[in-house]
């Protein structure tokens, strides 16, 4: 057998471990009673070290020495790459803090979804303190193996090839020109009647109505379902994707969008390329590519015209009101409004959301501040950048997020970066399919071909830049989202 083939089906083996750790991480967040979590914990960390002691054995390095030296076509080249790159972060940590990090993310989210809702920083921060001990430490091992500042270490793990200095030219850009803009539609909508959601919107109608939206979204249920979790996330894996949102009975906006942007996640996830399941080249390019399927499916397509004309007859078939005329609906889902949290914003105030995010932990990881420095520096960035202040408010403030609760620092950028590569594919796509006719007809197959043949298929077999290239022509250009933002609100 050659030594790629080997490293291949190594790779195989190790997924199907990762397989039963999304599954049961899926359980922890949806199912598990809370008196589980204990060892639900202790049992994930043993997997996780297991699944270490997997992707790091000796023979490994000879092996991708060998296939270094055998010849292989492009796609297997590759796909050698990423099995190189998953295996040379793998050594990096220490089988000890592999364990370590596990447990103590296990115990800060799972205290922390109770002391959320009790406002309660002191308590989280004892269990947080760990954690961002922690990720510091396995930040600065990275950061030593590849020259690299420790955020930048950490960022790499979910944007191959992106640094905090492209970030923070990207980021300066946009809060050039962002408040301005938000400040504008505010005040141009200031004049618009809107009836707000204020009945009573049974949980069992809003589940209906999410599930016929994710049947028009092409959703494929032999391959996945959709369950409640106090943070809507998409898990699982390709073959079995596990999708959630949270539902509120005295309004139905979040739980819906909250739907259509996993149904994005997810759709994704089921068109990654089945000849390449289990092996590196054949998950998710990047977070922010994820991110970008996501948003797609959200921003570009659920909130355009024609797909809100679908949603209000579908939300008017379970519920009844004046809110449910199309024209109101529209108003709701393009309303903006400077609000504390994150994933209920509107498109335009969402980029504040993370560029804050963003700058405190790169500053945290880098060590430039303390964890207990978090709090006020939130509130001092949301007041500058969106006018609130959150003293005191932990619910709404540092707390909102699970990301820091179990050490993913340098995942934030990832939503705005998805952003803007979402409004870039949308631009490519209306050059060749005719979007809105496509929408209003009610089979969106031409739209969800054009991502399957450029972002899907592709799995990660190209580079981000080299994706993004093929699909648009040119890599990521901030303007193609500045532009759209401006078409839609102005």
């Amino acid at each position: 057998m050659s030594a790629f083939k080997k490293l291949v089906e190594h790779s195989q083996k190790c997924s199907r471990f990762q397989h039963l750790s999304a599954i049961c991480g899926w359980d922890a967040a949806s199912m598990m009673p809370a008196g589980g979590n204990q060892a639900r914990s202790e049992a994930m960390a043993e997997l996780s070290v297991h699944i270490h002691g997997l992707m790091t054995q000796p023979q490994l390095a000879d092996w991708i020495a060998d296939a270094e030296n055998e010849n292989l076509n492009a796609e297997q080249k590759s796909s050698l790459r990423e099995i190189k790159r998953q295996w040379q972060q793998a050594n990096l940590l220490p089988e000890k803090l592999v364990q370590a990090k596990s447990l103590a993310g296990s115990k800060c989210e799972h205290a922390w979804r109770t002391q959320r809702g009790e406002n309660d920083w002191v308590g989280f921060e004892k269990n947080w303190r760990e954690v961002v001990e922690l990720s510091r430490e396995e930040a600065q091992i990275r950061a030593d193996a590849a020259g690299l500042t420790p955020y930048d270490a950490m960022l790499d793990i979910y944007e191959p090839g992106t640094s905090s200095a492209s970030l923070d030219d990207l980021f300066s850009d946009v809060k050039t020109w962002l408040p301005g803009l938000i400040d504008q539609v505010i005040e141009k909508q200031s004049t618009e009647q809107l009836i707000a959601p204020t009945g009573h919107y049974p949980t069992d109608k809003q589940k209906a109505l999410g599930l016929e939206v994710m049947k028009l979204l092409k959703f494929d249920f032999e391959h996945g379902r959709l369950d409640e979790s106090v943070h809507p996330f998409c898990g699982g894996v390709p073959s079995d994707v596990r999708i959630t949102t949270r539902y509120d009975e005295s309004e139905f906006v979040q739980s819906l969008m909250g739907i259509v942007h996993e149904t994005g996640h997810a759709r994704y996830e089921q068109g990654l390329p089945k000849a390449l399941a289990g092996t590196p080249a054949g998950e998710a390019r990047s977070m922010g590519i994820h991110e970008s399927q996501s948003l797609f499916f959200e921003m570009q397509v659920g909130r355009s015209d024609a797909f809100i004309a679908h949603l209000a007859r579908m939300a008017g078939n379970q519920f009844s009101g004046p809110e449910f005329e199309q024209e109101n609906f529209k108003k709701i889902y393009t309303r903006v409004k400077k609000d504390f949290i994150r994933v209920d914003a509107d498109e335009l105030t969402y980029p504040a959301h993370v560029i804050l995010r963003y700058e405190i932990e790169r500053d945290l990881i880098n060590g430039n501040i303390k964890h207990t420095d978090v709090p006020e520096l939130w509130n001092q960035k949301m007041q500058d950048y969106l006018g609130l202040s959150t003293q005191g408010n932990f619910t709404n403030g540092c707390m909102q997020d699970i990301h820091w609760t179990d050490g993913a620092f340098g995942y934030f950028p990832s939503y705005t970066l998805g952003a803007m590569y979402a409004a870039q594919f949308m631009a490519a796509m209306k050059q060749t399919v005719d979007v809105d006719q496509v929408i209003q007809s009610g089979d969106l197959t031409p739209i969800f071909s054009w991502l399957e043949s450029n972002i899907w298929s592709k799995g990660s077999l190209l580079t981000t830049d080299e994706l993004v290239k093929g699909a648009t022509g040119e890599t990521l250009n901030a303007k193609f989202f500045q532009d759209h933002l401006k078409a839609r609100y102005l």
